[in-house]
């Protein structure tokens, strides 16, 4: 089957299509027929030598794609051959063909595309589990979000908001900026300019928001504790900007604040299982009626691969990269 290979850690000139033999679905797995896949910043990290898969793992890149159920492993009920199926990955979406457990896999309603459904389950259920569950936003609460243009800002915002959630986002332009108010979003900072702290505390009464979620890191967490209510929660999901600052244990303590770091990658099937579980029974039908959507910037044939990423790399993109097979 045809799919993209790293020749070596390095720059989007290391990917390269070729064939390589095709997965075999074991024992509770799906094969799927790979209609799409999308660019994750993760993919760039592994693309580099920086983010390997987990044990077991493909490692061909790509963490959620889109298609059609081409086999059943043993075990598996509820599915049949040729069902549209979306599903999260640990590896492998960057392929014709993967095997996924079929715990991670969400039936794609109507109104989505393949190209579109490729788009919602990495970053769908990575701000189900950061902002939800972990940061515990609730209804009329109020979150950060860093990034707002990206795929989870994007997905942040809409799904804030489903609780009825006060949304306040960085990007880096003011194009961006404006497209997350579109978006939703309550209040939309310039990262380059702006003071995302006073916003956020403009847009709350000068409380603060419950949440924030950063991918960003270091450079960002004496701002992001200051924009936090008191018993807010930072969640980290990346460190973008540097994994390393210094902590004021004293401003935690006082303002009983928490700072949570999650990835979603690496986590056991069990736990995924149970959080795409949570979110087909919440959030499936919200997709199904439009009130929730992918944001897609770009459709590429997979051939553009290299592409994909420099456009990532670049932050020209607003929402979500797709790549079709």
């Amino acid at each position: 089957m045809q799919a993209v290979v790293v020749d070596r850690p390095g720059d989007e000139s290391t990917l390269r299509l070729a064939e390589v033999p095709a997965p075999v679905p074991g024992p509770g797995e799906l094969l799927i027929d790979v209609a799409a896949t999308a660019v994750n910043r993760a993919d760039l990290l592994q693309r580099r030598g920086l983010y390997p898969p987990p044990p077991g793992a493909p490692e061909i890149l790509g963490l959620e794609c889109a298609g059609v159920v081409a086999g059943l492993g043993p075990g598996v009920t509820g599915w049949r051959p040729g069902d549209r199926v979306m599903a999260l990955l640990a590896g492998g979406g960057y392929a014709a063909r993967v095997a996924v457990p079929a715990a991670c896999a969400l039936p794609v309603p109507e109104r989505l595309s393949l190209a579109e459904a490729a788009a919602v389950p990495e970053v769908f259920l990575t701000v189900a589990l950061s902002v939800l569950r972990l940061g515990g936003l609730a209804r009329g609460g109020a979150l950060l979000v860093h990034g707002g243009g990206s795929g989870v800002g994007t997905a942040a915002i809409q799904m804030a908001k489903t609780v009825g959630a006060t949304v306040v986002v960085t990007a880096g332009s003011e194009e961006k900026c404006r497209r997350c108010l579109v978006l939703g979003a309550d209040r939309a900072v310039d990262y380059r300019t702006g003071d995302f702290v006073a916003a956020a505390r403009e847009a709350t009464g000068g409380r603060g928001v419950d949440v924030v979620l950063d991918p960003v890191g270091g450079p960002y967490l004496e701002r992001n504790l200051a924009a936090l209510a008191t018993g807010g929660r930072l969640v980290v999901i990346a460190t973008m900007g540097g994994a390393r600052a210094e902590l004021d244990l004293a401003a935690v303590l006082r303002r009983r604040l928490s700072v949570i770091g999650t990835t979603l990658r690496a986590r056991p099937l069990e736990e995924k299982a149970a959080l795409v579980a949570d979110f087909a029974a919440r959030f499936l039908p919200l997709l199904a009626d439009g009130r929730l959507r992918p944001v897609v910037d770009r459709v590429l044939p997979i051939s553009e691969v290299a592409e994909a990423h420099r456009v990532v790399a670049a932050s020209e993109h607003f929402g979500k990269v797709v790549l079709t097979f």
